[in-house]
């Protein structure tokens, strides 16, 4: 490992553990030149995750960009930012599994709404007529009275 302060590539490990959420090893290392120290991270390197927009475009998964849609849905709401922190890994890590390397942006869309609905109600409304471009009330008033149907069935 190349020394960040001399650039000798000789350095000896001091320490290793898991980072908290056991996604890199962290280790503490020793340059033997210069004996000056520092830090490095090891982790899996991961395929890129493609989203395929709705025009045909590709651009690369962006959690940041779903959880600034969840916040903004949620606003004002009693929603910790933690449970959408959650509901983005979760949702990575399910479209990750998949071993599918491009995935559509209605599916995302589909499996953030069902994860939020049990979440919140108004947050997923408000977060589905975004998703969805409710054109007018009449389809807003649609998506509330099968919400309601579905709450009376289950």
């Amino acid at each position: 490992m190349k020394c960040p302060y001399c650039g000798d590539v000789d350095s000896r490990v001091l320490d290793s553990r898991t980072t908290h959420e056991k996604a890199a090893i962290r280790r503490r290392r020793e340059c033997a030149s210069c004996s000056r120290r520092f830090t490095t991270y090891e982790m899996v390197e991961e395929k890129p995750l493609v989203v395929l927009k709705k025009d045909g475009r590709r651009e690369i998964f962006n959690g940041q960009k779903i959880l600034k849609g969840l916040t903004r849905a949620g606003e004002k709401r009693q929603i910790p930012l933690e449970v959408f922190e959650e509901l983005v890994a979760e949702t990575e890590r399910e479209l990750r599994s998949s071993l599918d390397q491009e995935v559509s942006s209605k599916k995302i869309g589909s499996i953030i709404m069902g994860k939020l609905r049990k979440i919140d109600e108004v947050a997923y409304v408000r977060f589905a007529s975004v998703y969805r471009h409710f054109k007018d009330i009449d389809s807003f008033r649609d998506e509330l009275e099968k919400m309601t149907r579905d709450q009376e069935e289950g």
